[in-house]
């Protein structure tokens, strides 16, 4: 006998209005995170046994993937060690956070991707912030940002607009120099390169207690800070005058200024170091290989003036100031042969000196003699060979080898002078060959140019 049953439905509670916050996530689905999450079967698939069997199933496209992976591991290593290297390196984050920020900016569209607007934006951005934050105008820091702008300026072409940004800052540094220099002859700076309590200013006597108990240690006293802000303006100064002497711009007199302004500061400098002696915490002057630099652009702008007698003395003392273990020695070297050699025998210094007493009539009358001049000039040219030949280990660079090249031109030039021609042929083809194998096009021209004066000579002599 079949019964009938009642139908009855049950209601069950829906569990869709619950917060999923409140409940953890099913066992499964977090077994499948940590799966996907896992590089295991990475790893795995690279395991000695599992190479050998991807290797013999598809070969190409296994060392094709291997490469692949190796140069994206490459490219991300490089991408992380520049960002921490470079943008997060010392050069900003000596800044502000929105000063930095600005400046990588200007880096950027520099030198990672080129944009004159956008890099001259955010340079000009970067100086205002600088100014906005209450920087020293006078610091390393802001003046390597305007330096660094003219350097770019030139870098793009921009010569003119690069020497506006240098003269402007020339003058804002010259500026400083002059009063704190006013300032210590009224008075108003003690010995230790502080401003004295009874004329101090009350904003600059807060400020200067406010540095005092700063926790960066001692800070920089007038004396050390003018050492600083006038060693800038020599080299400043000399930049100048090697942009007013490019061929871009060709304002040899406005070069001949400034370079002559750069060497007597470094001269007056030192003469006011040895008399008055140095102050408290001023610091070192210039090194001499910066002292050396200063009087070799001024000899190089008497050189190309053709004014020999004015570069010579420069030159010579630009050499003992420069080590002698150094390819730029050998430059010098160069430079002082070929200003000797061509070097006139009655110069306006000797003209001057044979007008006037005895004495310098005498004086005069010991002027160097041609042959003199020449054999000077030969043995400064062989100093400068075996300098450049001596030079070995980290300190040889290519200077050294077109510092041979060149001496053994000017060699060539001297004997062809001293009316020496077979001697000269042999040297204008020493560095023929030399210059060719070194691909150095200025002494390849320089020793063929000699070679065809030489071969023009000899067969009138035969």
């Amino acid at each position: 006998m079949l019964v009938a049953l009642p139908c009855t439905q049950r209601r069950k509670q829906s569990t869709s209005n619950k917060p999923k916050s409140n409940e953890p996530l099913p066992e499964i689905f977090r077994r499948a995170l940590r799966q996907g999450l896992s590089f295991r079967p990475i790893f795995g698939a690279f395991r000695g046994r599992n190479l050998r069997e991807l290797f013999r199933q598809s070969p190409e496209e296994l060392v094709v993937a291997l490469v692949l992976l190796c140069g994206c591991t490459a490219v991300c290593a490089y991408v992380v060690y520049s960002y921490f290297n470079y943008f997060q390196s010392e050069q900003f984050t000596r800044f502000p956070p929105d000063i930095a920020k600005s400046l990588r900016r200007a880096i950027y569209y520099t030198n990672y991707a080129p944009d004159p607007k956008l890099a001259h934006k955010y340079y000009k951005l970067a100086l205002e912030q600088c100014k906005g934050a209450g920087l020293d105008p006078f610091s390393d820091e802001v003046i390597g940002v305007r330096i660094q702008l003219a350097a770019w300026l030139e870098g793009i072409g921009k010569f003119q607009n690069s020497i506006e940004v240098l003269e402007a800052l020339l003058r804002d540094c010259k500026g400083w120099v002059e009063l704190m220099e006013k300032s210590v002859a009224e008075g108003l700076i003690d010995n230790s390169g502080r401003l004295k309590a009874a004329e101090m200013p009350q904003s600059t006597a807060r400020t200067e207690a406010d540095e005092s108990s700063a926790d960066e240690g001692q800070p920089e006293n007038l004396w050390a800070k003018r050492t600083r802000v006038l060693g800038k303006s020599v080299g400043i100064s000399v930049k100048l005058g090697e942009l007013y002497a490019d061929e871009h711009v060709l304002q040899g007199d406005s070069a001949g200024v400034h370079l002559v302004w750069a060497v007597e500061t470094v001269l007056k400098e030192l003469q006011r170091r040895r008399v008055d002696g140095v102050k408290e915490d001023e610091g070192e002057w210039m090194s001499p290989e910066e002292i050396g630099g200063a009087l070799e652009a001024l000899g190089n702008h008497y050189e190309s003036k053709s004014q020999h007698y004015l570069a010579t003395p420069l030159y010579l003392e630009a050499i003992s100031l420069s080590p002698q273990s150094s390819c730029h020695t050998a430059v010098l070297m160069n430079n002082l042969a070929i200003s000797l050699a061509q070097q006139p025998i009655s110069s306006p210094i000797n003209t001057q000196l044979a007008v006037g007493s005895d004495e310098s009539s005498q004086t005069a009358s010991q002027a160097p003699s041609r042959a003199m001049l020449l054999a000077s000039a030969r043995s400064w040219a062989l100093q400068a060979l075996n300098t450049s030949e001596k030079v070995t280990g980290e300190d040889r660079t290519e200077e050294c080898d077109e510092a041979c090249a060149v001496a053994m031109c000017n060699l060539g030039d001297i004997a062809a002078m001293s009316g020496d021609m077979a001697e000269a042929k042999r040297r204008f083809s020493e560095s023929l060959r030399l210059s060719e194998k070194l691909a150095f096009q200025p002494g390849i021209a320089q020793a063929k140019d000699g070679l065809k004066r030489t071969e023009a000579v000899l067969p009138l002599k035969t």
